[in-house]
């Protein structure tokens, strides 16, 4: 079970038995699929635009976070994800959101926690031509 953003609602997950709503995520959603506007290899990071048909929330809530990464928006490096978002955007969206891995934390006596402040996993499938 798992909620996904829009373009990737009509995949056909109910014909491999999965129960996916393309929808925003709430606190009750185990798993979270998103796209991503690149990723930067330098970092391992992904970034992803924050609107309407890509909720935030996707990402964030769930304890499971899965994004399908198209290989050809990997980028080298910061700069080159800039570059290419100035370039098909003009400007910055509403928010961005760089992932780097799962939510953890050292906050509380020096001790690593994870899913501190978002999911506990964070899983890439790439694909090609996508």
């Amino acid at each position: 079970q798992a909620v996904c953003w829009q373009a990737l609602g009509d995949l056909g997950w109910a014909g491999v038995g999965l129960h996916v709503e393309a929808r925003a995520a709430n606190g009750d959603d185990p798993v979270g699929i998103t796209g991503c506007f690149c990723a930067i290899a330098e970092t391992g990071t992904l970034l992803l635009l924050s609107g309407p048909r890509t909720p935030a929330s996707v990402s964030l809530l769930p304890e499971t976070h899965i994004a399908v990464v198209p290989v050809g928006r990997i980028v080298a490096t910061m700069e080159d994800a800039f570059a290419l978002l100035r370039a098909e955007h003009g400007g910055l969206p509403r928010a961005i959101n760089f992932i780097s891995g799962p939510s953890r934390t050292g906050d509380i006596e020096q001790t690593i926690v994870l899913g501190a402040h978002g999911p506990c996993r964070v899983h890439l499938i790439l694909v090609e031509g996508l």
